[in-house]
């Protein structure tokens, strides 16, 4: 299968304009997997909570049906970014097929002042089985915790999908070590430029980026132009967690030793 990352320059605000250059580039490269960063749609350095509000979006709102049109058109997968409104506010994912909705993962862990605009995500870290291949998620800061990538691992990803708005310079590196400690693919879509909003000020790092599970960097964007980067990939080569004839990744494990 081919993934894609996708690596973007949103104007804050401009959803419309955000989504629709995001499938320009989509438009341009073809994969079975396309994955988007994180709040891809309204960017992410929001003032206030009333701002985040003003710019939530349902599971079926305006960037759904543009992301699942697109998705039924290319017959592919999406998995895209975006702020999650329900009786709450969530930095929020959704897995969009051909046949429209099919998951959605709402950010465990908050970075910075997502706190002051999100609740925590309520839903674990869902594997999705799909035609293609098991889907994890994960959004941005969730990489600092190595347990996001290892549940996943645990409840059977090939692939983690990591939609990100990434300010910090360790995550396009330390994804090696999340691959290879899992034996598994992962996906980062990061975007590029600043946001000084409000007296804050983001500046984002680029370099989506496609890791294999021997760690191998396979596609890595830079940090200065949106583009899109695709790799094909056999995900099956996740499924084996045999290091040598001693050492299985996931048999090997000891968890009565790591309690607290």
């Amino acid at each position: 299968m081919r993934i894609a990352v996708v690596q973007t320059d949103p104007v804050f605000g401009e959803i419309e304009k955000n989504v629709q250059n995001a499938l320009a580039l989509m438009q341009s490269a073809e994969a079975d997997l396309y994955v988007l960063p994180e709040l891809f749609n309204t960017g992410y350095n929001f003032v206030d909570a009333e701002e985040a509000n003003r710019l939530s979006e349902s599971t079926s709102g305006y960037t759904f049906e543009e992301i699942a049109a697109f998705a039924r058109r290319q017959s592919c997968y999406v998995v895209y970014g975006f702020v999650e409104n329900t009786l709450k506010l969530y930095n929020s994912a959704s897995l969009v097929g051909p046949y429209g909705m099919m998951g959605l993962y709402r950010k465990v862990h908050l970075f910075n002042r997502e706190n002051l605009f999100f609740a925590p995500g309520d839903l674990g870290f869902p594997v999705f089985n799909l035609p293609i291949g098991k889907i994890g998620i994960m959004i941005c800061f969730d990489w600092y915790y190595p347990e996001s990538a290892r549940t996943l691992a645990l409840k059977g990803a090939q692939i983690v999908c990591h939609p990100s708005n990434l300010v910090l310079p360790h995550c396009p590196d330390a994804m090696v070590t999340r691959c290879l400690e899992n034996h598994i693919f992962a996906a980062t879509s990061n975007r590029i430029g600043v946001e000084d909003r409000g007296g804050v000020e983001f500046s984002f790092i680029g370099k989506s980026e496609i890791v294999t599970p021997k760690g191998e960097i396979v596609q890595r964007l830079g940090s200065e132009a949106p583009g899109i980067a695709v790799a094909e990939v056999d995900l099956h080569d996740a499924d084996n967690k045999q290091l040598n004839q001693f050492n299985n990744l996931i048999a090997g494990r000891r968890p009565s030793q790591y309690s607290l």
